[in-house]
């Protein structure tokens, strides 16, 4: 081929691409008005989303298991402007996904946007997992979207578009130590988003798997500790803070709009993610044997073995300390406590 066909096709090519940026800025789907529905949005990136959104002219429904909790993020949302509609729900129960979808339609109108960002963390060994935990996870992060999808899709198809976002984990990419069910569940939604949006392209739909590394949420109070839950707690709390090592909550929420708006196929969110995404990408091999070390320096089994506990109930020296008070402030501001 000759070199100033080469060269043809590149500008070419780079043309399109300029071309598909530049609609891509101007034809940014406008929130305002439409009704979002976000699992898990009573606390932290969750109710993050929901402040972002509501800011933006959204009509929000959130929903959680616990109703103070609920009230408190209500409140929260309405003096942030937003008008918003809250249902307790357990999403592990497809019955009450059905009534929550119903409800919300009849409160708002059909919902434009579905936000799948519930979850649970279950952290420990391997060995002290049991298979209750993996169908814990399996329930809350695989099967719950999935109903939901099913019940909101018809719906977006009659009506020629909408948005959905599933928020996943850096750990539905990456086999990260003592959160086994936690990834293999995230694994399965990481697919689940991708096949969803591939069929979904063609109606007008656009589906956004969003791609978490560790953030700045106040998590930890709420995650599930196994084996020597103190120690295992301390870890995962200090990373979750650390500004070397997590992303601020509401940064991500902005990115995770605007990959909304645009109907990015998928965002990583925190350059740390992005660079162990890749990494992981190019030698698996590599990294696992990477991981494997880390495990290592993780806690062995014991302590209260297969029974588990809050973070809330597994602080110690370590945590709360001067290492998570950045963690601890988030959960402060976002309704984790």
């Amino acid at each position: 081929m000759k070199r100033s066909h080469v060269m043809s096709y590149g500008a070419a090519l780079g043309a399109a691409v300029l071309a598909r940026g530049l609609a891509r800025r101007w034809t940014a789907y406008d929130v305002r008005g439409k009704v979002a529905l976000i699992t898990g949005g009573s606390r932290g990136l969750g109710l993050v989303i929901a402040r972002e959104l509501a800011a933006r002219g959204a009509r929000v429904a959130i929903c959680a298991r616990r109703r103070d909790e609920l009230e408190r993020a209500r409140r929260d949302l309405v003096q942030h402007g937003g008008d918003v509609f809250a249902v307790e729900c357990d999403l592990t129960i497809p019955s009450e996904i059905a009534t929550l979808v119903a409800l919300v339609t009849e409160y708002f109108g059909p919902i434009d946007m579905l936000i799948n960002n519930a979850g649970v963390i279950q952290v420990g060994p391997m060995e002290l997992m049991e298979l209750e935990d993996y169908e814990e996870a399996m329930a809350m992060h695989f099967w719950a979207p999935l109903h939901l999808m099913r019940a909101v899709i018809p719906d977006m198809i009659a009506r020629g578009g909408g948005r959905i976002v599933n928020v996943t984990s850096i750990g539905g990419k990456i086999a990260v130590p003592h959160l086994l069910p936690y990834t293999a569940s995230k694994f399965a939604l990481v697919g689940l988003s991708e096949g969803v949006r591939v069929e979904l392209a063609r109606r007008g739909i656009g589906v956004t798997t969003v791609v978490p590394g560790l953030m700045r949420t106040g998590s930890p109070r709420n995650a599930w500790f196994k084996g020597q839950h103190r120690a295992e707690h301390a870890w995962f709390a200090i990373g979750d803070s650390l500004r070397l090592t997590s992303m601020d909550a509401r940064r991500a929420a902005r990115r995770v709009v605007r990959a909304l708006r645009h109907g990015d196929p998928e965002v990583i969110l925190s350059i740390q993610a992005q660079i162990a995404s890749r990494l992981y990408a190019l030698a698996p091999g590599l990294a696992q044997r990477v991981l494997g070390l880390v495990n290592r320096l993780l806690p062995e089994p014991g302590g209260i073995g297969t029974a588990r506990e809050p973070g809330s109930r597994s602080e110690s020296a370590a945590a709360p300390s001067f290492w998570t008070r950045a963690s601890d402030r988030a959960a402060a501001r976002n309704n984790q406590l």
